[in-house]
């Protein structure tokens, strides 16, 4: 008889709700225990295309077409006068070039009943309170919140635990395994507005990324939905972007106000929704597994949200676990850091560099930069589609040396004039 709690996932998000149906697709025994009730508010509303892989090995594709979200081809920046836009369709790497902008509300919704459709039992509002892996098997004590705050929680014994409890990190915070993550604080102040953008350079199908003309290190994001509504935050350092009054709606609009294209573009918006904000989001840990674990998604590792890796990253970091896990319960020995953690942080650190090179100025350069060859926006563009793992670009397999050469090429042409072909294909083509 196969054990009901085979493998317990803590979190029904994007990374527990896929990893739990790739196992439960080969044949294993997936418990989840999410926190909160479903549907639930959370942001990381514009997918990569790369994530669609992972949605299609999980058997979730058509729910997720049907659920009518927007169709997203790419990605826009704008600075001052400046504009540059990237199509996922016109990409390196292999793989899906088109994907979404969601409610993730609804999506993550979609996921975890397609997950449930497949067998896998979800237990929502059901809290992990403590963790054991002393033992010849790991156990969980799990505290119904639906019973009152006196309620025992229960024991629940398991062979595997994977940790995709997101910004909850279960984990991380019951294991100890918490480290400082080398990125500097931000913050982001956020709401949804009723657009009504009716200019005809904005393109719904791109998420938009906007730099305020005087703080380079502010941005924004604008996220169009299928419903006439978006999603639009501000991002920077904590001491910009807290505001002293706590009126998070009056600063998010004076930000807006200060960023000219933003002000045209959402000259009609209703804003109609309360404001919100989040700070600290950037966390590292000391260890991705241990002897009955793995950590998942932002559960371990979260970077920033100026590329909309989080969701990314959970799913690739669902599908390696789900690899592994299924190889070693069948019997194998499975060398957890060289098949789940090396693998995964290359990608980690890939969108690291660029998330890096956007702060400090140098990615930026090349965002903007008019006269790049075909070539080299093609394996941009793959970078910013997700693929961060395809080691054949030059600029995942290279990605600190490649930026750097790259960044000096494109402020040399802001300097003087357009460089010449020769001189931009040396930061693609130029030996290690």
């Amino acid at each position: 008889m196969q054990d009901p709690h085979e493998i317990v996932v803590i979190g029904a998000g994007p990374a527990g709700a896929i990893a739990a149906a790739l196992l439960q697709r080969r044949g294993h025994q997936v418990t989840i225990f999410e926190r909160q009730r479903f549907p639930r508010f959370s942001i990381g509303e514009s997918l990569l295309a790369h994530c669609l892989e992972f949605v299609e090995e999980a058997g979730m594709m058509d729910a997720v077409r049907a659920a009518g979200f927007q169709q997203k081809n790419g990605a826009a920046f704008a600075w001052g006068d400046r504009y540059s836009a990237f199509d996922f369709r016109e990409k390196f790497s292999p793989g899906p070039g088109m994907t979404f902008q969601v409610l993730r509300s609804r999506f993550d919704q979609v996921l975890a009943d397609e997950a449930a459709r497949q067998g896998v039992r979800i237990h929502y509002e059901h809290e992990v309170v403590a963790a054991d892996f002393d033992g010849p098997r790991p156990w969980l004590q799990v505290r119904d919140l639906k019973a009152g705050a006196d309620a025992a929680p229960r024991r629940v014994d398991t062979r595997f635990v994977l940790d995709a409890s997101g910004y909850g990190r279960v984990l991380a915070r019951l294991l100890d395994l918490e480290r400082p993550t080398s990125l500097p604080p931000r913050r982001a102040i956020f709401t949804h507005i009723e657009d009504h953008i009716d200019a005809a350079d904005f393109d719904r199908q791109k998420i938009l990324i906007s730099v305020h003309p005087e703080h380079e290190d502010v941005w924004f994001w604008t996220i169009p939905f299928s419903n006439g509504r978006c999603s639009l935050g501000v991002v920077g350092a904590e001491e910009k972007i807290q505001p002293a009054d706590g009126d998070l709606m009056g600063a998010l609009r004076r930000w807006v106000e200060g960023t000219p294209n933003l002000r045209r573009i959402l000259a009609r918006a209703a804003w109609d929704t309360p404001a919100n904000t989040i700070g600290g989001y950037s966390a590292s840990v000391r260890s991705l597994h241990g002897q009955g674990w793995a950590l998942l998604g932002n559960a371990a590792e979260f970077l920033d949200p100026v590329f909309s890796s989080g969701v990314t990253i959970a799913m690739h970091s669902a599908k390696l676990a789900a690899e592994c896990l299924h190889r070693q319960l069948g019997g194998e020995t499975v060398d957890w850091e060289a098949a789940f953690a090396t693998p995964l942080m290359r990608g980690v650190q890939c969108f690291r560099t660029y998330v890096q090179g956007w702060y400090d100025g140098s990615f930026r350069d090349v965002v903007f930069y008019e006269q790049a060859q075909p070539q080299i926006r093609a394996m941009i563009s793959s970078i910013l589609a997700g693929y961060a793992w395809d080691e054949a670009n030059p600029f995942v397999a290279e990605h600190e040396r490649r930026l750097r050469m790259l960044a000096e090429v494109c402020r040399g042409g802001f300097r003087d004039r357009p460089l010449s072909d020769k001189a931009m294909g040396q930061a693609t083509t130029e030996p290690a």
